[in-house]
């Protein structure tokens, strides 16, 4: 006979598994993404400073002549 609070339950390892796999997966899909969208906004705001600096420095020039 078995203590009254112990049950045996069927145990499903698959399923927790795959479930584990599946986050695992789409957060290193999100972490791509993010990656792959922070490097364009890195790209965008180094030519943004870039025109700007090239602006300042005609600017500077227009200034001293």
């Amino acid at each position: 006979m078995e203590p009254a609070g112990r049950k045996d339950k069927p145990k499903l390892n698959s399923t927790p598994t795959r479930d584990r796999a599946r986050h695992k997966s789409a957060q290193q899909l999100l972490k791509q993404r993010q990656r792959a969208e922070i490097y364009a906004l890195n790209k965008m705001m180094t030519e943004l400073e870039q025109q700007q600096f090239e602006a300042f420095c005609k600017q500077m020039q227009s200034q001293g002549e």
